[in-house]
């Protein structure tokens, strides 16, 4: 069956691997790709959900596949679902009403409260209520989360351990607009002490898969130092999220979670992402996703040895408890080559060499473009991520090192570090 998937950074690329391997799929499309992508299937320019649904009628495409947030927050599902001629196709991602799990950390916070999900007390605030917010930031104790309410392409989250200095922030989102609309409401948390991890379904609304968890590192700097970033590299699996931990989360976050939404009339389909901390051997839940993770999803997807298509076929009539999913017990890990500045200013167009000395690695492409030369440059933030399977994960970490030593670009950053709390 013929195939679109929409995305174009490494999370994209790590789909459309598994994607093209199916042998379920017949064409594969995707918009707007990037290099690295066209060795899975043709990149086509599509802009706005018409051109979108007129390519898939005009190429018969029977699945399409959301990669990443906005488009859900959108309502790019709603949009198939109202259409006569498009509502068949399977779309994987929730609709818009689903996708304020992600959307609005309000609205995801407030859920979970109904539904007795375990997650971190909290309050959230607007510009008219910024003084109450200051009074409940002096109730907690340091250090001080603040979550831009909207998307803010994963950068909308401060943790400060000064009283001053958050109160000046909070202001920052709320009255100035530091996270543009996405902070015109902020959720201010209290601190969860504990070690994070990622944990991943697919479900038709019903039932579910459980996909390979993974562990993310967001900070720019070694030993977790420094701004946040989209993510600079992630291991799967995860060593502390045993068979006990997990029938926890299994329990009291998953089919919570899952049997929330359809109590609330709440249709989903598609991938949820459960930002999850460990404290003390119990799971509490930070944040959800609407999508899978990225660069999660270059070390889950490496481990993926189902037919994903064929999941994705189930979704439609809710049949996919009949999915039968298989995992490589490989540990998989993923460092990402970002550019030099990033998270903040940097700069693009620099041309990347090595590419082709990559050993048994898989490099996703994330941020790059071809120049007039059709040559490979940078055109993000981060740029490549180097994912490598091994027997243990500092086998993993060694290949993916060895391989990164081939590539360079000016000003190439990556973090050194990766796993290592983990050994």
């Amino acid at each position: 069956m013929n195939i679109l998937l929409l995305g174009s950074g490494g999370r994209e690329s790590a789909l459309a691997r598994v994607i093209a391997k199916s042998s379920k799929t017949d064409k594969f499309f995707i918009t707007p790709g990037n290099p690295g992508m066209k060795q899975y299937g043709d990149c086509v320019d599509l802009k706005g959900f018409d051109q979108i649904g007129d390519f898939c009628k005009t190429n018969d495409v029977k699945i399409l596949v959301v990669g990443p947030e906005q488009p859900l927050v959108d309502g790019i599902s709603d949009y198939f679902a109202e259409k006569e001629d498009l509502k068949d196709i399977i779309v994987i991602g929730p609709n818009k009403v689903a996708a304020q799990l992600e959307g609005s950390k309000d609205f995801s916070k407030h859920f979970m409260q109904r539904h007795n999900i375990p997650t971190a007390k909290y309050a959230t605030f607007t510009s008219q209520t910024l003084e109450q917010g200051k009074e409940f930031l002096r109730t907690l104790s340091s250090p001080y989360v603040l979550k831009a309410d909207g998307l803010a392409a994963g950068k909308g989250v401060l943790i400060l351990d000064d009283l001053n200095q958050a109160e000046k922030e909070l202001e920052d989102m709320l009255k100035n607009e530091k996270f543009g609309e996405a902070s015109s409401k902020v959720v201010i948390e209290e601190f969860l002490s504990g070690i994070e991890c990622s944990v991943f379904v697919l479900t038709d609304g019903d039932n579910y898969v459980l996909l390979p968890e993974a562990k993310d590192y967001k900070r720019i700097g070694e030993g977790d130092t420094g701004l946040n970033t989209g993510g600079m590299g992630s291991i799967s699996p995860v060593p502390f999220c045993n068979e006990e931990f997990m029938q926890k989360v299994k329990t009291n976050i998953i089919e919570r979670t899952i049997q929330g939404l359809k109590a609330e009339n709440i249709n989903y389909q598609g991938f949820i992402f459960f930002g999850l901390m460990n404290v003390g051997g119990d799971p509490y839940v930070i944040e959800y996703n609407v999508r899978m993770g990225d660069p999660e999803s270059e070390s889950v997807f490496a481990r993926f040895d189902s037919d994903i298509v064929e999941a994705f076929t189930l979704v439609k009539d809710k049949r996919l408890k009949e999915y039968n999913i298989n995992i490589n017990p490989l540990t998989a890990t993923t460092v990402m080559l970002c550019s030099g500045g990033y998270p903040e200013s940097y700069e693009k167009n620099k041309v990347i060499s090595g590419l082709d000395n990559t050993f048994d690695a898989i490099i996703y492409h994330a941020g790059t473009k071809e120049n007039a030369d059709n040559q490979i440059v940078t055109s993000g933030g981060r740029v490549l991520a180097v994912t490598c399977l091994g027997e243990k994960i500092q086998d993993a970490l060694d290949k993916c090192y060895k391989t990164i030593e081939n590539i360079s670009f000016d000003k190439m950053y990556f973090r050194k570090d990766i796993g290592k709390d983990l050994l």
